[in-house]
């Protein structure tokens, strides 16, 4: 198996680089790797899968820390690809790593008491979320359906129905660990009876077979606000996987991807666009109309207009997602030069280029050239 790749080399950045520069990177990258601009692209949508998992643990300050002081085994699995994706309990990352050893009293051990017992809080999830680019810029509001483990409605998270079918473990009398002497060592280990329960089920119940919590499909009312953008993320809580022995849920994150538009590109509040001239419109000047956000508006070109020339549509961008103000609308001109022209259109070309003092007849660049070099060479 090949080692994985280092986040931070995989998005191009420092492993000291600011949120708004990784942000940058990100965004650079899966434009460039998106599937929608790579159809068919299998390496480049391996590669977008690489950047989306990478931004989404470094983009995140509890998973970079974490990755920072960890590397790759501070995650199970990978956030990449999208759909669902969890997280666990950062605060279970010793206790498990160490249980049913003489390190577990040390270390997030339970000191003889009911560690697997205790409230756990459930794990976070990410939903993948596909916008269309209005969708993104307007707000939009759905439902999703969420498939998650929730506290089983039968036995409300016991294992059992009936609080006479547990009963307190015999071995190690509902500690959930045992106490071996070895020389000067007091070692604790998970008991084996119980798993480090602490009880029994005798008569587990049927609908979570004694488990507590079962997998279930939700349906969740999400609210997207406007403005949001490609990699924005949004959080839920409390939204996540159920919590074991009374622990609260986790969170739900939703990832926003936003499709690309026919024509608008967007870049921050900005929207950008370009409209096209004739040779003849971009020379008189003209008015034309162009699309927005919001409709069409008037757009006065001045004569002598040049082909790259940009104007700016105050207040026609996109409206911040935090709530500071509207972007603009940049448009950005491409005046076309015309083709497939008649006999006549040509032999009115060549006047206006005569009255210009323009040369528009074919010339002999070739015999120049030759000319040139005789005269260098003698």
């Amino acid at each position: 198996m090949s080692q994985k790749a280092d986040y931070y080399q995989t998005l191009g950045v420092a492993k000291n680089a600011s949120e708004q520069d990784i942000k940058k990177a990100y965004r650079k990258l899966a434009m460039q790797y998106h599937p929608d601009r790579n159809p068919g692209n299998k390496e480049a949508e391996a590669k977008f899968k690489e950047v989306q998992e990478a931004y989404d643990i470094v983009a995140d300050p509890q998973k970079r820390a974490a990755y920072d002081q960890y590397g790759h085994a501070a995650f199970e699995g990978g956030m990449g690809g999208g759909g669902f994706s969890q997280s666990f309990d950062m605060g279970d990352i010793f206790g498990d790593m160490f249980e049913g050893t003489a390190f577990e009293s040390f270390f997030g051990g339970s000191g003889g008491g009911k560690r697997k017992n205790r409230p756990r809080r459930g794990a976070d999830m990410q939903y993948q979320m596909d916008l269309s680019f209005e969708q993104a810029v307007f707000g939009h509001k759905t439902e999703i359906s969420i498939p998650r483990t929730e506290e089983c409605g039968d036995c409300l998270g016991k294992g059992a129905v009936n609080p006479s079918d547990i009963e307190t473990c015999p071995i190690c009398r509902g500690s959930g660990q045992i106490q071996r002497t070895q020389g000067i060592f007091s070692v604790a280990t998970t008991c084996h009876h119980c798993g480090g329960g602490g009880s029994i089920i005798k008569n587990p119940c049927k609908s979570c077979q004694g488990k507590g919590r079962i997998k279930k499909s939700n349906k969740i009312s999400v609210s997207i606000p406007a403005g949001v953008d490609d990699g924005f993320r949004i959080k839920l809580r409390r939204e996540g996987e159920a919590g074991e022995n009374g622990g609260p849920s986790g969170d739900l994150y939703l990832l926003i991807r936003v499709k690309e538009h026919e024509f608008f590109k967007r870049e921050g509040n900005d929207i950008l666009l370009t409209q096209s001239l004739t040779f003849t419109q971009a020379a008189l000047g003209c008015s034309v109309k162009v699309p927005t956000l919001a409709g069409s508006v008037k757009l006065t070109v001045p004569e002598g207009t040049a082909s790259g020339k940009v104007f700016r549509l105050r207040g026609e961008g996109v409206m911040d997602v935090h709530g500071h103000g509207k972007g603009d609308q940049l448009v950005q001109i491409q005046v076309e030069t015309p083709k497939s022209l008649t006999s006549e259109q040509k032999k009115l070309l060549r006047e206006f280029a005569k009255l210009r003092g323009e040369e528009v007849e074919e010339q002999d660049f070739l015999g120049r050239v030759t000319e040139k070099v005789k005269d260098i060479f003698g």
